[in-house]
């Protein structure tokens, strides 16, 4: 476990979520990459909580909410203009129970509400995104060896490369926010990441267009585009999702760096976030 000591980057709209859940008496944390960010002094784009509330309670709670989503359904609370995204512990143990890669013996001297936020984290796509943070106890819970992997700049799939990156078309897309996430971080790859993001990077060409176009847009939007068209074409994916330009990039090498700095100079305008170099987490 660690400790994150400044809560201040957490937006209002989360704040009166998560305190009017505590008030109820549920148990109510923050999960997944926002986690991850704080630790790193970055202001998180978005929240997600997770909670031992039903989300019918949590619908009783407040009075803008809706459920949304079948397979995994979460709820949507409305807090001015923003929406806030809660799960429940119920939805992550159906989600853990489809997940073949997640069978696991419960370990000994471990309560029901660890095994649960254990599972959850199990069921992240890469291990710096398996955090889980109470922000009342300001305590950080890591079962995945996510704040060595910040330490050490390492993006590393929570199960086997191979299987998360192909366990449907749809989760296809991780290796897409792989990328954005290492791009925006300057993190590098596991040595198996790195090998399965090689072998199944054509795999992209089956997403659907409106997803790839959603992914692409996060990339070039939040001050990392060079570093994530650098990865792009460093894993031959630039040719699938871009393909005019990558037969441009071939006839002229001075197309390549004018592209590049182009999209330098929008990082810098773009980004707002403190250094990109790896923060030492306590």
């Amino acid at each position: 476990m660690a400790k994150i000591w400044c809560t201040s980057m957490i937006a209002k709209p989360t704040r009166l979520v998560l305190n009017g859940l505590k008030k109820k008496g549920f148990e109510v944390y923050l999960v997944g990459g926002c986690v991850r960010d704080l630790i790193l002094d970055r202001t998180p784009k978005d929240f997600d909580i997770l909670t031992s509330a039903e989300l019918r309670e949590v619908l009783n709670t407040f009075q803008r909410c809706e459920i949304v989503g079948r397979r995994f359904p979460i709820c949507h609370v409305h807090i001015d203009d923003t929406i806030v995204e809660v799960s429940s512990f119920t939805t992550t143990m159906r989600k853990f129970k489809r997940n073949s890669y997640n069978v696991v013996r419960r370990p000994p001297a471990c309560s029901d509400t660890d095994f649960i936020r254990w599972k959850n984290c199990l069921g992240r796509d890469f291990t710096i995104n398996g955090l889980t943070f109470d922000p009342f106890a300001k305590i950080v819970y890591d079962y995945l060896g996510g704040l060595e992997d910040i330490r050490r700049a390492k993006v590393r799939c929570v199960i086997p490369a191979s299987a998360c990156f192909v366990e449907d078309c749809v989760l296809a897309t991780r290796i897409l926010r792989g990328l954005r996430i290492a791009g925006r971080l300057r993190f590098w790859f596991a040595r198996e990441t790195t090998h399965s993001i090689k072998e199944l990077a054509s795999s992209i060409s089956r997403l659907d267009k409106g997803r790839i176009l959603l992914e692409m847009n996060y990339m070039l939007a939040y001050g990392s585009a060079e570093a994530s068209l650098r990865l792009l074409w460093k894993f031959g994916l630039l040719e699938i999702l871009l393909p005019i330009q990558v037969v441009l990039f071939v006839l002229d090498s001075l197309v390549v760096s004018s592209y590049l700095t182009l999209f330098g100079c929008l990082n810098q305008v773009l980004s707002n976030e403190p250094s990109l170099a790896p923060r030492t987490v306590p």
